[in-house]
């Protein structure tokens, strides 16, 4: 019989974000390795249940299950009860589904992404269930979560109490080792994978006749850790360049007025296009019309917009902070400048500006690394391995009890 898997996560296609990208991907590898492979997704940031509330809009906890590409996906909501509920209320709600997920399927192992509240209901349930657990560290769980104090003992207690602990840059995982040394001998890092992508199918994109001069772009849902600030004031110092600054999707909600401040004080608004919320596929076929790729981020994890940039042969300017710093060789297959340094993203943009023979030799190399080293197979390869191991090192423990 097949192994029977749960993954928990807070978002999973056609959600947009790069963790359900990530666990999409990482689902269908699972499956075909042989294991049948469940999802479910919740979130825990209540911001609709609350706005329901305030409105009388009262509903029952359910749960949605439909199939897709092979993966039985559970979407979890928590009950509306009150217009005054709280978070507790809602996570205690969610727990409770887990648990009749759990008794109806008896999973043999759950793997939760991102290792806060997500892997916090995900492990307790395990622990009392007596079955192993994963988890996997994707960046502002440990970046920034971690400085939550309501939220530091869960995620503490989560890397003590997990089976295994996945991460997916050496800092992540050196932050993770430092907060619980114990966790040393059960944890790993390895890279996201990505597959080919076809650029010559892909829709022309709406602002490309507006593109001027040398185009230098970025791609991502922009907030505080993609260090935009620093791209602004790069950009604001080249007056020898004819460019435009390319944002390919939005900045977030709750930063909203503050981007709109920086973009107006830039002094470069009239060089600057943003597409706003667009799809995946919408966002990609930016890429072949950038000259220059920039990832200025202060702390980023292992971003799928860096691998699909590479995957079009741009030329990146990336930062030395986690996954990117580790995949970026500096002058081998982009440029890598410091984090929070405006002056060395300026040298590296002016370099490449002016080096059109040096853009083309890094992009066909970052697209060559990506196509190896970052293969889907390559990361199949790891989680297979892992599985293995902590699904084994379960068997061997039960059957030395029995």
């Amino acid at each position: 019989m097949k192994p029977k898997i749960c993954i928990t996560t807070l978002e999973f296609p056609p959600d947009v974000g790069g963790v359900g990208e990530s666990v999409h991907r990482i689902s269908q590898m699972l499956v075909q390795l042989g294991y049948d492979v469940h999802v479910a997704v919740f979130r825990a940031i209540f911001r609709n249940e609350r706005e329901k509330a305030l409105a009388g809009e009262y509903q029952r906890a359910d749960c949605l299950t439909t199939e897709r590409d092979g993966i039985t996906v559970h979407r979890l909501h928590p009950a509306i009860r009150s217009n005054t509920g709280k978070e507790q209320d809602y996570l205690s709600d969610l727990y409770d589904q887990l648990c009749i997920l759990q008794r109806r399927h008896s999973y043999d192992l759950f793997h939760a992404f991102f290792i806060n509240e997500m892997g916090f209901l995900t492990t307790l349930l395990a622990k009392e269930s007596g079955v192993p657990v994963i988890n996997s560290v994707r960046g502002a769980d440990l970046h920034k979560h971690i400085f939550s104090p309501p939220q530091h003992g869960q995620i503490t207690w989560t890397l003590e109490n997990s089976s295994w602990t996945t991460f997916v840059s050496r800092d992540l995982m050196q932050r993770g080792r430092s907060l619980v040394p114990q966790i040393e001998q059960r944890s790993s890092t390895f890279w996201n994978s990505i597959a080919p992508i076809s650029f010559d199918q892909l829709p022309v994109p709406a602002l490309v006749d507006c593109l001027e001069g040398t185009v230098i772009g970025s791609v991502g849902s922009f907030r505080d850790k993609k260090g935009v600030e620093y791209l602004l004031d790069a950009c604001k110092t080249l007056h020898d360049i004819d460019f435009t600054l390319l944002f390919v999707g939005d900045f977030v909600g709750k930063e909203e007025e503050y981007w709109q401040q920086e973009l107006r004080d830039s002094g470069i608004v009239d060089r600057i296009l943003i597409t706003g919320k667009i799809s995946r596929a919408e966002a990609i076929a930016y890429l072949p019309h950038m000259d220059i790729f920039t990832i200025p981020s202060i702390h980023d994890g292992c971003p799928n917009a860096l691998l699909e940039a590479m995957l079009a042969a741009r030329a990146i300017v990336g930062t030395s902070v986690d996954a990117i710093g580790e995949i970026l060789e500096d002058g081998v297959n982009g440029l890598v400048v410091s984090p929070f340094c405006s002056q060395e993203l300026a040298d590296a943009i002016r370099l490449l500006s002016s080096q059109p023979h040096l853009r083309q030799q890094l992009g066909i190399a970052a697209r060559n690394k990506v196509l190896t080293q970052l293969a889907p197979a390559v990361e199949q390869k790891n989680w297979q391995q892992i599985y293995q191991q902590v699904l084994g090192q379960t068997a061997q423990l039960q059957r030395q009890i029995s």
